[in-house]
């Protein structure tokens, strides 16, 4: 394998322009119109995306992205023979550490956002704003470096092409997240799906590789078939053909906005002014905090626990007719 991994077709001598995301699913999928505006900038150029290898599939779907780098975080290094980059994008961080592995390529341009002395606050380096929505951060940034190119409206990306999972409705709930902070407990995950399949809708719990007890607890506990540690085919098509997800602050909340798809997402420690669906969409969010928590913490919010279980089954019930 070459150290640029095709997703289609080869280099063909196109100029490279690398976009670093070496991030998660949800931080990824924030950053589809941010990419499909560098597609638009850069017509001519191969956009390569580094990120970790399992997003492989992921980019292909999008249809703005040439090929993947894999590259697990940016601690990494870069291949010896990844060869020549025109320009390197910055849609990871506010640097210095993700602008100067960007640098290690020699790159003709680099684009991020301001961080003096290696990129000073001008036109084409905006300040870095801690108070915005994580769509609208990275569309502002290539809008600032190639004109106004990004439409933060185009979340969406393709199904895949597998069988769906379940031939009639069905809802998702997804108990995990990246951290005990913004996992509603599965107690409550498990009335929802109780009363879901009392709806004569049929649930089906996802979890990822790192969550599988907590999936594997609630499937057992609703009598619910499971499709945990998927691969991100399987994940994208489950989301894209549901009646409805259910879920916390977290990736599978961002296929649902990605695919358009019907969601009650609860927020804990983190505004969802910040994270959350995009507004208009078909979209639910609950949330009783003031964003002060620990996005990383080793304990449920408070703000998570306050949401009970009726305001969701609320939610889920205005969802359901609304679709």
């Amino acid at each position: 394998m070459s150290a640029i991994a095709a997703l289609s077709g080869g280099g063909d001598g196109q100029p490279a322009a690398v976009v670093l995301r070496a991030l998660g699913l949800g931080d990824l999928l924030t950053a589809v119109p941010a990419l499909r505006g560098i597609r638009a900038a850069l017509p001519e150029h191969r956009v390569v995306l580094a990120a970790p290898a399992r997003w492989g599939p992921l980019a292909a779907l999008m249809g703005c992205v040439d090929a993947l780098q894999p590259l697990p975080g940016i601690d990494a290094t870069w291949p010896s023979d990844i060869g020549a980059v025109d320009v390197a994008i910055n849609l990871h961080g506010s640097g210095p550490q993700s602008h100067d592995l960007l640098a290690r390529l020699s790159p003709r341009d680099l684009v991020g956002f301001a961080c003096p002395p290696a990129l000073p606050v001008g036109a084409r380096s905006p300040a870095w704003s801690p108070d915005e929505h994580e769509v609208g951060r990275w569309c502002r940034l290539i809008d600032a470096a190639f004109g106004a190119v990004c439409d933060p409206a185009d979340l969406r990306i393709a199904r895949p092409p597998v069988p769906r999972v379940l031939p009639g409705p069905y809802a998702i709930l997804h108990p995990g997240a990246a951290s005990v902070s913004r996992r509603w407990p599965v107690e409550r995950f498990a009335q929802v799906g109780a009363w879901l399949r009392e709806q004569g809708v049929e649930v089906l719990v996802t979890a990822g590789p790192d969550e599988a007890e907590l999936g594997s607890a609630l499937a057992k506990a609703i009598g619910a078939r499971s499709l945990i540690g998927a691969g991100i085919p399987d994940l994208c098509a489950a989301v894209s053909d549901a009646a409805l997800v259910v879920c916390g602050d977290t990736g599978i909340a961002h296929l649902a906005s990605a695919y358009g798809r019907p969601s009650v997402v609860l927020f804990g420690p983190v505004s969802p002014a910040l994270w959350g669906p995009p507004p208009g969409g078909p979209h639910t969010v609950l949330w009783d905090g003031d964003g002060t928590g620990d996005p990383h913490g080793g304990t449920v919010d408070p703000a998570l626990l306050r949401i009970d279980v009726d305001r969701v089954l609320g939610a889920c019930a205005r969802r359901l007719r609304s679709d």
